[in-house]
């Protein structure tokens, strides 16, 4: 018996396939090899093709039944993750009327501003319990008001897992999770927002019906059978955003448990237990996969846009052809703490959250032609990305959590020792390590939702500890000083 497992990213489709027994990985791939194009047709805009991401996924699960030898029977249960608040949008046969625009796009934040204003601040952080910012509601605003041949033939609002569910099931539906992150929910009410509704002037008819996180939300279809070698009627069974999951993948599920990610983007992501926000809403609330209204738990996430998608950028520009991502973190790790004085900051993917929504560019500081190498550029570029983590732990601390130890899974930038070093030296947060990613997590969740598991404990029973990394309190003093020079920089960029 086997469970399947979906990991829609904007730089590649995961898909996993899971042994229900042992809680074992069978096989898992991802396509395609090289980064997925993110289309900018403008500064601070960012959109994919969904049919893309389709034809990805269809690539990466043939790769994972082609190595495993699984029969599509012996597959009981399919769990979907995605990237978070992109928009898709759908005419009534279902078809894609433009490109996603994706989460990095920073075009929508306007709208969210003055929603945010005509809401007024305290309504909307109590109800909603984030600003509109840049989330997919201000995306749809966008539309309505640019693209009005477009918004008159939607049929359908979707996020990316939706757009990948419909296309399994035929069917089209949303979690209370996904409603959350695109700031269509109203907690005190457990509704749908009204002031969101109204204030943008959005139909309801727009909002797909509700279906559980956990749970039977549709079944494959005969076209999507026939398409991917399935069996049809086999149960999708779990969906949620790409933070909620990563969580959920590191049996991140009570108050207090921190997860992270340091992909395109990077993420701290811990549950509350009670219903808070931010009253500046830097950092993010949303509903977590376990919420109820009775029994609150909540995603505090604090999002950096700018995090690999800065490695990845010194890599294709700066570094010779053939120089690995092993060779880049090798050669920061020759440069001492604090980069000889030299500072990056990291934040050029768009407007960010944890800055109120600005946009100010990524920007190097301190270089001295006689004593920098690249190897200080290297190191000053991840101690900028660790920084910019620092810097929204303070803020997430500010609403009453208490970050002593934080979770990963062992990919992306926390390969890197420097990284991981880093983190745990400026946090004082012991750094646990997990043999795990977001299209596993998704299919052992998608076993909890089948009932193949009685509870969270069951399903992740086999969850793999591959390192910790202790705060190396000799060296405190160092990594302090060197975030709060690049937090003094900081604040000059802000102005």
């Amino acid at each position: 018996m086997y469970l399947l497992g979906y990991d829609i990213g904007s730089s590649s489709v995961k898909a996993c396939l899971v042994e229900a027994e042992s809680g074992k990985i069978a096989a898992s791939d991802y396509s395609p090899k090289t980064e997925m194009p993110i289309y900018a047709e403008r500064p601070g805009w960012a959109e994919q093709d969904p049919e893309m991401w389709w034809e990805h996924l269809k690539q990466a699960h043939h790769a994972v039944m082609r190595k495993s030898g699984v029969r599509a029977e012996e597959i009981k249960a399919i769990g979907i993750s995605w990237q978070m608040h992109g928009l898709v949008l759908v005419d009534k046969n279902r078809k894609v009327l433009r490109p996603s625009i994706i989460w990095c796009d920073s075009r929508a934040v306007p709208y969210g501003e003055k929603a945010f204003e005509a809401i007024g601040r305290e309504r909307a952080l109590s109800h909603l319990l984030n600003s509109p910012g840049n989330f997919t509601a201000s995306k749809l605003a966008w539309v309505k008001e640019n693209e009005p041949e477009i918004y008159r033939r939607i049929y359908k609002i979707m996020l990316p897992g939706d757009y990948i569910a419909m296309k399994l099931t035929g069917t089209i539906g949303m979690t209370i999770e996904g409603l959350s992150e695109g700031i269509f929910w109203d907690f005190k009410e457990n509704r749908i927002s009204e002031d969101v509704m109204n204030y943008f002037g959005f139909d309801y008819a727009l909002l797909p019906d509700i279906v559980p996180i956990f749970g039977t939300q549709g079944t494959v279809s005969a076209v999507a059978a026939a398409e991917l070698g399935l069996k049809a009627g086999t149960p999708v069974s779990y969906r949620a955003g790409d933070q909620p999951n990563n969580a959920v993948s590191l049996n991140v599920f009570n108050p207090g448990e921190i997860a992270s990610t340091a992909g395109t983007s990077g993420v701290v992501y811990g549950v509350l237990g009670e219903v808070n926000y931010d009253p500046l809403s830097r950092v993010n609330t949303f509903a977590h996969v376990n919420h109820t209204p009775e029994e609150p738990r909540l995603g505090v996430l604090l999002c950096i846009n700018g995090t690999g998608i800065l490695n990845s950028w010194l890599k294709r520009n700066m570094m010779r052809e053939g120089f690995s991502y092993n060779d880049m973190n090798a050669l920061a790790a020759q440069s001492a703490i604090g980069a000889k004085g030299l500072t990056v900051i990291p934040f050029g993917n768009g407007a960010e959250r944890i800055l109120q929504n600005k946009d100010i560019g990524c920007s190097f500081h301190g270089i001295n032609f006689n004593i920098h190498s690249v190897a200080d550029l290297l190191r000053a570029s991840q101690e900028g990305i660790v920084f910019s983590f620092k810097y929204g732990t303070e803020i997430m601390e500010s609403m009453g959590m208490d970050i002593t130890m934080i979770r990963a899974g062992n990919a992306n930038m926390f390969l890197s020792p420097v990284f991981r070093e880093t983190l745990a030296g400026v946090t004082e947060a012991v750094i646990e390590l997990y043999d795990t990613d977001g299209a596993a997590g998704a299919a052992k969740a998608a076993g909890i939702g089948a009932g193949i598991y009685a509870s969270h404990e069951e399903a992740f029973a086999s969850l793999q500890k591959i390192m910790t990394v202790e705060p190396n309190t000799k060296n405190r003093l160092q990594y302090q000083s060197a975030y709060e020079q690049w937090k003094s920089r900081l604040t000059s960029e802000i102005g």
